[in-house]
């Protein structure tokens, strides 16, 4: 049996947490607004500063379905109280990063400049042409921006030039022998 759905969630002060007719959990925090919609395995509860997350029965689907959903709520809330951000580097002779209106340019080596449309909800900021500062509230769209980016030039294990998160070791190889 998951324990994780046994642990409460707590909400911060600044953050509003209610339920709607239409079954969606709704979140209002000082960086914005998210909603989710609720499972039909689990059942939601709000105390005063806590939100529990209980299983309807104790079958096999209802257990994995509470770990998770606990776990995507409590991003949730850690999201429109705090938000989510990565960093991305890049490393490379002439490569370059910069933000035009809502639009990152990147250039990668490549006999064109890769463009790149930032979606709603995301905030891309270069702190200088190396660095890539990718923010919002929505945990996995963060992460999947930055995949999508990092996706354009992958660094390669020789020289290690491409696009690499900030905390990413790359494993370096040794190149040929004469």
């Amino acid at each position: 049996m998951g324990r994780l759905n046994k642990y409460p969630i707590k909400i911060p002060e600044g953050v509003e947490v209610s339920i709607t007719d239409q079954n969606m959990l709704k979140a209002k925090g000082k960086l914005g607004e998210q909603s989710y919609g609720l499972s039909p395995y689990v059942q939601i509860k709000i105390g005063e500063s806590q939100l529990f997350v209980n299983l309807k029965d104790e079958s096999k689907v209802s257990q994995i379905q509470g770990g998770t959903i606990r776990s995507l709520l409590a991003n949730l809330i850690q999201g429109v109280d705090q938000g989510y951000s990565k960093t991305l580097e890049v490393s490379g002779v002439g490569y370059r990063a910069q933000v035009k209106g809502k639009v990152l340019n990147l250039q990668l080596g490549f006999s064109h400049d890769v463009n790149f449309d930032i979606p709603d909800g995301i905030e891309i900021k270069c702190k200088n042409q190396n660095q890539i500062s990718i923010s919002g509230i929505n945990k996995h769209l963060v992460g999947q921006v930055a995949a999508k980016i990092r996706n354009f030039k992958k660094p390669e294990p020789y020289k290690g030039k491409g696009i690499k998160y900030q905390d990413e070791v790359i494993v370096r190889k040794e190149g040929k022998k004469k």
